[in-house]
């Protein structure tokens, strides 16, 4: 294609710092000014993973992170993690984690 590998990881910080939103891959490779086709298939090839599932792995981590450290009510930490809604934020946790929210701050939090 003679064009240059995107830049993987400073988009990854990028939308780290935007988790709250929502993100699609297209936003990703708007991002990295690339095709989302392309995009995703540097992206796979950089991280092992697809742009949708380390955007997924990433929200569950910081909702882990917002469960452990904070108070928040699991409403808002569904929408700090982008998820919108708590039904989702508690059936992409229960199958990736393996407890619901609520309980998994019972024995992580603080």
């Amino acid at each position: 294609t003679g064009s240059a590998a995107p830049d993987i990881a400073a988009t990854q910080a990028w939308a780290l710092e935007r988790l709250d939103q929502a993100l699609t891959v297209a936003d990703l490779a708007a991002h990295a000014r690339t095709s989302p086709r392309t995009f995703a298939r540097h992206f796979a090839d950089y991280t092992g993973t697809t742009p949708a599932q380390w955007l997924l792995h990433a929200r569950i981590a910081r909702a882990q992170q917002l469960l452990e450290s904070t108070t928040l009510p699991i409403d808002q930490v569904a929408a700090r993690c982008g998820f919108g809604v708590t039904a989702l934020l508690r059936r992409h946790f229960a199958r990736l984690i393996g407890t619901t929210p609520g309980r998994y701050r019972r024995l992580y939090g603080h």
